[in-house]
């Protein structure tokens, strides 16, 4: 049997993970109604700026649930605010000044709840830090957003309150601000995901990276119920990369990479899962146990070096930008899918 991580500080990482998402989602349809709605050029272009930005970034949101590999639904009571906030904002009741506060409020629960799924990943384990890691970029530009709408809301206000312009200088002010903020926390921040989308060597980098630290975390371990745990992440990790390569990858980079190399990654994941099914059936808490995981590792191990030398070398000679952060659009949809239906 296969105990996984999905304790309830890992499910409910997941749960917030999932809420994010749906924030996410009413973000974007926010500033796709603003930009209908604004008559004033420079406002206009910042919110076409945070469009791309909050477009782009829920393509990030999307790695990492799949990344994190738990999937999970927000609560109901969530779902309702959601829902009842879009039709406040989709409605006449507000006026464009309310409906752009409303939208900073949504903005501050989407950092908090960044910052609030980092600091736990910090308690709950190095795997999890791992999955999480492309979540930095979000939460930065998130920020750099709240700056940039309190200005918004200034010019706004000031114009529904009093008919007039609010003075010059807001601007400038707002830059300031955000060249602070990057000053403080820009450093700290992963800017591997700045790019519209990740590309496929991108999203597999992040799988081998989980696994080995889910590898580290085991054998650092003497705690059978805990070794059972992690093992059992390793499981469901392993197995739902492997599915997705040999579902959307493997047959896309067959033409040019060789038939020959493209046999030898399905042989060696055929390997893998063998071994997979062996040290599910041992007892964690024998010494055969660890001794099988260190050979697993190495099987992963080989395996890793040759898609990240010789098949990612192959991905960029062969296929556009477009086409390889489109495979991993499909790579991460297969492997979503069989995550749920490993959830079932």
């Amino acid at each position: 049997m296969v105990v996984a991580l999905d304790d309830a500080k890992r499910s409910a990482i997941a749960m917030k993970l999932a809420d994010m998402k749906t924030i996410q989602e009413l973000l974007i349809q926010n500033e796709e109604q603003f930009l209908k709605e604004i008559n004033d050029n420079e406002i206009a272009d910042h919110f076409r700026k945070m469009l791309e930005d909050d477009r782009k970034n829920k393509g990030v949101l999307e790695t990492v649930n799949v990344q994190y590999g738990i999937q999970a639904e927000p609560e109901k009571t969530f779902t309702e605010m959601i829902n009842k906030v879009r039709q406040l904002m989709q409605g006449s009741e507000l006026s464009l000044y309310e409906k752009v506060f409303q939208h900073e409020l949504l903005k501050h629960q989407q950092v908090m709840s960044g910052l609030t799924i980092h600091k736990a990943a910090q308690k709950v384990g190095a795997d999890v830090m791992m999955a999480i890691g492309p979540l930095n970029t979000v939460n930065f530009e998130n920020r750099a957003h709240q700056e940039q709408l309190k200005g918004i809301l200034e010019i706004l206000g000031v114009r529904e309150l009093t008919g007039q312009d609010a003075d010059q200088g807001i601007w400038g002010r707002v830059q300031d601000a955000m060249a602070a903020l990057s000053g403080v926390v820009g450093s700290a921040v992963t800017q591997s995901s700045d790019k519209s989308d990740m590309n496929i060597q991108d999203v597999i980098r992040l799988d081998h990276n989980k696994v080995n630290t889910l590898f580290t975390e085991l054998l650092a371990s003497n705690n059978p119920q805990k070794i059972q745990e992690y093992f059992g992440q390793i499981y469901k990790d392993l197995t739902a990369h492997a599915v997705a390569e040999e579902e959307v990858v493997y047959p896309r980079v067959r033409s040019f990479y060789g038939a020959s190399e493209t046999q030898e990654l399905y042989d060696e994941q055929a390997d893998m899962k063998r071994r997979l099914e062996e040290i599910k059936a041992i007892d964690p808490s024998s010494s055969q146990f660890k001794d099988k995981i260190r050979q697993l590792m190495d099987v992963v191990g080989d395996h890793i070096r040759q898609e990240e030398s010789t098949m990612f070398a192959a991905i960029r000679n062969n296929l556009s930008s477009d086409e390889s952060e489109q495979l991993a659009t499909q790579f991460k949809a297969a492997k979503q899918r069989i995550q749920e239906k490993a959830a079932k």
